[in-house]
């Protein structure tokens, strides 16, 4: 097949959304597929390779560090005629994801639609101080998804979260995969580590706290740091690591500064994604208070880092974390502090659940997440193509 990827997000920028993507070309061009991307312009975008297309952007007028594109172009229409697109993969609703609907519509093909984001949880990026009711998400994650042919669903939770906006089109659950070799202990030397450690300051023998994802207001790390003002009695050494960056950052830095925990909480910043999994090895524990999750791949790749999980119980980690078996389930900073205390102080109970931690999380291998991403894919190409059959069939009748 000749697919295309429609998406507002793509390398350099490194989120969960960006990993799926990236992995999900890798698998497809694996299976024999021509993968062609199209993103937005970056300024911060190395050379792209043949088989990526930028369009124009601007920076999104309420989140200075995203960007939107201008989605129309007719030089860039003209480019993927020429590609001969099978089916269309949108990655996003917004400037790309119309653009996608666009291609599909104007090359009669099929377009498939991958729900990543919880935009209920995302308003106040918008709203700026204005009321703006859930509801507008949830309309427009409707409609939008009523206009395609078919929606991947990373999770249950997402499925069923759709199917109440009153989403009728064809919903296949498919867990994002894994790449695991970036998050294998073995891929690193203790040096290596080491070095990592000193270049940001973090002591190379006291426990580590890993969070690692973006630094904002739906990620609930303000809970995470004041679970860390109640453990450092308990576990004065105690390190919170934050990789990462995103608008909370100087709000979470002033939070830790009155609590009087600065010291004891340490930013990185943005790190690369070549370097994200050094990064895993680096912690003792990984913890996450986002229940604004579809998926959560950082805690997939946690597990698989050997890491085990501390995450708020939230149905996005159902079926993913079993507490007390490959990590720990919590809810408030309170226990969040205590489960933090009992694996910081018993290093054998820790290395038990990170075994099974990785053993876990097998079955979310990138092999098993083509496979079943190219399986649906088809079946959408052999229900549209039978539908416009019927179609052409009945155009052709009525004009006899």
């Amino acid at each position: 097949m000749n697919i295309g990827i429609f998406s507002d997000t793509y390398l350099p920028q490194v989120n969960g959304v960006v990993s799926s993507i990236v992995t999900l070309e890798k698998e497809l061009r694996k299976q024999g597929h021509n993968v062609y991307v199209f993103t937005i312009s970056h300024p911060d975008a190395e050379k792209d390779t043949k088989d990526v297309y930028r369009l124009a952007s601007l920076p999104f007028i309420f989140l200075k560090e995203q960007r939107v594109g201008i989605m129309y172009s007719n030089r860039m229409l003209r480019k993927i005629k020429r590609l001969k697109l099978d089916i269309v993969l949108s990655q996003t609703e917004f400037s790309l994801g119309i653009f996608a609907k666009l291609v599909a519509k104007r090359l009669e093909i099929p377009i498939v639609h991958t729900y990543h984001t919880m935009y209920e949880e995302y308003m106040h990026y918008v709203s700026k101080g204005i009321e703006l009711s859930p509801k507008i998400a949830r309309k427009y994650s409707k409609s939008f998804c009523n206009g395609v042919d078919g929606v991947v669903a990373p999770t249950k939770k997402t499925e069923r979260l759709l199917k109440n906006y009153g989403v009728k089109k064809p919903i296949r659950i498919i867990p994002t995969g894994i790449d695991f070799s970036p998050f294998d202990q073995k891929a690193y030397s203790v040096d290596e580590i080491n070095n990592l450690k000193q270049l940001f300051n973090i002591p190379l023998d006291q426990p580590i706290i890993l969070f690692i994802g973006r630094v904002a207001k739906e990620k609930s790390i303000d809970v995470i740091i004041e679970a860390m003002s109640l453990l450092l009695p308990e576990v004065p050494q105690a390190k919170l690591v934050i990789v990462g960056d995103g608008p909370a950052r100087l709000e979470l830095e002033e939070l830790a500064n009155n609590l009087g925990i600065r010291q004891a909480v340490i930013f990185t910043g943005m790190q690369p994604w070549s370097s994200i999994g050094k990064f895993y090895q680096i912690g003792d524990v990984f913890v996450s208070a986002s229940v604004s999750e579809t998926q959560g791949l950082t805690f997939a790749e946690a597990m698989a880092s050997s890491l085990p999980v501390v995450a708020k119980e939230d149905e996005s980690v159902a079926g993913l974390i079993r507490d007390d078996y490959n990590g720990c389930l919590f809810h408030t900073p309170q226990e969040l502090s205590r489960i933090l205390q009992k694996l910081l102080s018993d290093p054998s109970y820790r290395q038990k659940l990170g075994e099974n931690a990785v053993h876990s999380v097998k079955p979310l291998s990138a092999e098993v997440f083509g496979h079943n991403a190219e399986t649906f894919y088809q079946d959408i190409l052999k229900e549209y193509a039978e539908k416009h059959s019927k179609k052409r069939f009945k155009r052709k009748k009525a004009s006899q």
